[in-house]
């Protein structure tokens, strides 16, 4: 599988290490009311998605940067990737 990196164009998979769903950069606001069952949601629940899904990927073996990988989860197609510090707020 090969992974279109923004800045190093394409790069074998294998030097990447996946980390799972892009929302996990929305951290909930530990100072708010109800913060201790939005972080026990936050770290314990997880969708599983069929098709189109934003995935977090850190490239271990090169310049080691964040991705924010789209990709078909039934397909393995790679539709695209982006730095993540360039989508971190818009990621949802």
């Amino acid at each position: 599988m090969l992974i279109p990196h923004p800045l190093l164009g394409l790069r074998d998979s294998q030097e990447f290490t996946y980390l799972g769903d892009a929302s996990l950069m929305q951290r909930p606001d530990a100072s708010a009311q109800n913060a201790e069952a939005e972080f026990c949601d936050y770290v314990f629940l997880r969708d599983n998605p069929a098709g189109e899904h934003r995935e977090l990927w850190f490239h271990e073996q090169g310049d080691r940067s964040w991705l924010v990988v789209t990709r078909d989860t039934t397909t393995h197609e790679i539709l695209g990737a982006e730095l993540a510090s360039d989508v971190k707020g818009a990621v949802k």
